[in-house]
């Protein structure tokens, strides 16, 4: 379950508690810039065998993914508890990273996911055609997530075509998300996720509070809901989805 740890403001330890009291048992806390990259390990170390990690670069750091960057992640990705490249994509909604270095990261970090026989965890905002191009190069030789998906029905159908599964958050609660939830409908049961994004994009009926991994439980629900199932049922398909495409989970 995407989370991101180290950005909570009383720190992760009372996060895990209230999370665990849910019988919230994972939670995977993801890297987006060089500055976390030491943390996120740190974290999956410290707080074992609940929490787990992943190493990238987001968009929105691409100028910062050098070739010393690269480095570290690959040297440090063999980590039993690193389960994916990630957070990775294209974000042309906010360009805080000029596109041209956006896609050099991303392809680059597609490339290494390949060598490094790792699924990737994948952002994409107002990205779409240059996003779905680049997953095709790597068809057949990488698999992952779209997180948090907010985008078209397009990009859901051009995703799960190429394999890739859809992580659905807290936004899919908000008053605003009519067309996610048709996309939500249409998702197969064994292709989708349920996740936080902590400490971002609480859902209905925590809006307006931090975001903890614990509140994945109102998603789950409010998803479980929209599939017409009971949400028994569907954490545990998410979870069989989950130890599929991160088998590093099972460690």
């Amino acid at each position: 379950m995407h989370a991101h740890l180290d950005k909570l403001e009383e720190g992760p330890e009372k996060a895990i508690e209230a999370a665990l009291a849910q019988n919230v048992r994972r939670i995977v806390t993801i890297a987006t810039d060089p500055n976390d990259l030491k943390t996120v390990l740190e974290y999956a170390d410290k707080y074992s065998p609940h929490v787990y990690c992943t190493l990238g670069i987001h968009p929105h750091e691409g100028v910062t993914y050098t070739p010393e960057v690269r480095q570290f992640i690959k040297q440090n990705a063999t980590h039993p508890r690193v389960i994916a490249i990630g957070e990775i994509g294209l974000d042309y909604y906010y360009e805080q990273s000029p596109k041209k270095e956006q896609l050099a990261a991303f392809r680059d970090q597609l490339e290494l996911a390949y060598e490094l026989g790792l699924p990737i965890e994948i952002h994409t905002r107002d990205a779409e055609p240059d996003t779905v191009n680049l997953l095709k190069e790597y068809q057949g030789k990488v698999k992952g997530i779209i997180h948090c998906f907010t985008g078209t029905q397009w990009l859901a159908d051009e995703c799960l075509a190429l394999g890739y599964n859809i992580s659905i958050s807290g936004i899919v609660t908000f008053k605003n998300a009519a067309d996610l939830r048709k996309v939500v409908e249409s998702i197969p049961l064994d292709r989708i996720h349920v996740e936080t994004d902590s400490p971002f994009l609480a859902p209905v009926p925590m809006r307006g509070r931090q975001n903890i991994p614990s509140y994945v439980v109102h998603t789950a629900q409010f998803v479980a809901d929209l599939k017409k199932i009971s949400v028994e049922d569907l954490c545990l398909q998410t979870n069989k989805n989950a130890e599929k495409m991160f088998p590093k989970l099972l460690n």
